[in-house]
Parts: C-alpha cells; sequence; structure tokens
C-alpha cells in the first residue's frame, strides 16, 4: 500500500515487477507524504523516483552515488534528499528531475542519514547525520542556500538509526551499542538518554505522531518504547 491507503491493482504490480527488475540490493526507500511518489536507492550507486502506482520514471541516475545509503522527501514532495557512501550529498528537485546542490563533507566525514524536518517558524531544515573520527555528529543545513548552519558531535559511537518528531521539535538517534538519545532540535542538546535500550544496534526509530514516546527496533530482535521526559524537568 501507498500511504494514502490505495490498494495496488494487478496492472500496477505487474508494472512494479517490471520497472524494478533484476536491479540489486536496494538500501533505501520512501515514499513522499503525499503516496504519489516512490525514490529507491541502491547499493550500486542507482536512484530511481518513481509516480506512484503507475511506475512512471520521474528520475533514473545511474551514479547518484558509489552507494546510495538514505533518502527524504521534503514535506512538500519538491526536494529529495540523497546520502551514500563516495562523495557528497545531493539534493534533487522533483519537478525538473535535477541535481540542483551538492552537500559537501568537511574532514573524514561520512555521511549517514537525512531527514526534512520545519522549524516552529515552518521554515524547511535539512539533518544529516555524520560520522568521523570524533564520533557521531548531526549537522544541521540552511535549504535555502544548501549550507551548513551548525554541526553538533553527539555520541562517541557510531550512529545506526536516526528520526526526527512530526513536530520538528525532538530529534532520536540509535547506536551500534543500543543507545538511544533524544535531543532538542533547537539546542541540540540531549534531554533524554537510554544508554542500554538494547542489547544490539540499533534499527530504527520512530516517534508517536504526538512526539510524546518514541519506539526503537534492535538487531537483538527487540523493540521498546521510550516515554520522552520534558526537558526542564529532566
Amino acid at each position: 500500500k501507498s500511504n494514502d491507503g490505495q490498494k495496488l491493482s494487478l496492472k500496477s504490480s505487474e508494472n512494479l515487477l517490471h520497472q524494478l527488475e533484476d536491479v540489486g540490493q536496494q538500501l533505501a526507500l520512501t515514499f513522499n507524504d503525499g503516496g504519489s511518489v516512490l525514490a529507491v536507492g541502491g547499493e550500486d550507486g542507482k536512484l530511481r523516483v518513481f509516480k506512484w502506482p503507475s511506475m512512471e520514471f520521474i528520475l533514473d541516475e545511474a551514479n547518484a552515488h558509489a552507494s546510495v545509503k538514505d533518502l527524504d522527501f521534503s514535506p512538500d514532495g519538491k526536494y529529495l534528499v540523497s546520502v551514500g557512501s563516495g562523495g557528497p550529498g545531493r539534493v534533487w528537485n522533483v519537478d525538473s528531475s535535477t541535481s540542483i546542490a551538492s552537500l559537501t563533507k568537511e574532514n573524514d566525514e561520512v555521511f549517514g542519514f537525512c531527514r526534512f524536518s520545519q522549524t516552529s517558524d515552518k521554515n524547511l531544515v535539512l539533518y544529516v547525520t555524520a560520522m568521523s573520527g570524533q564520533g557521531g555528529s548531526i549537522v544541521k543545513w540552511n535549504t535555502t542556500s544548501w549550507k551548513r548552519t551548525t554541526s553538533k558531535r553527539i555520541v562517541r559511537d557510531a550512529i545506526s538509526a536516526f528520526s526526527v518528531s512530526t513536530d520538528g521539535k525532538l530529534l532520536a538517534v540509535g547506536t551500534i551499542q543500543g543507545a538511544v538519545l533524544i535531543l532538542n532540535s533547537t539546542s541540540m542538546r540531549v534531554q533524554n538518554i537510554v544508554r542500554k535500550a538494547h542489547l544490539g544496534l540499533v534499527t530504527a526509530l520512530a516517534f508517536s505522531q504526538d512526539s510524546r514516546s518514541l519506539v526503537s527496533a534492535s538487531l537483538d530482535s527487540s523493540v521498546r518504547v521510550t516515554i520522552v521526559k520534558d526537558e526542564e524537568k529532566n
């Protein structure tokens, strides 16, 4: 099913299978908020964007990255951001099917996850997680100039999962050591931390719709719900 609950018809299913036949391992897959566009990124570095459910090509980029790691659409569906191994991150204009910006790395950084969000004053912001010899950081980008605005180291361990709350006020990070951290997106300060949330690395994170709780899943097959504590009372 797509996000709007549409069921796949037999014809659409056949078209889907045809378009994605023998494409190799896909490491990233995401719909836009309206469920009308699907983006998939492969281990081979190919990025494909389709209309849904017709599977008509919007973008077919053979060398987006050495290997695509993560993808995310902006809330209005206008932009798609992609990060991967080798080279910078990239920003794509979905309407024109073109790359419009490069997200440059600094020193030995390796980008891991990317998420668009909106601030309290409705401005669009982009977050990208980065690993370096200093540890795991979150980099914030201006979505007009596509320049870095802030970068802050959050953890020493590698970041294995990342999420942003629906209201944009909170960020969540999961690590390979099983820790879960919740941060204030404005100050980038850690307000909740569960050091041993899981025995294995954290594989997925998602906030509840009201941003009052966070669910995390792990390679150890466990799932945990963490209640978000009020920053002033913590």
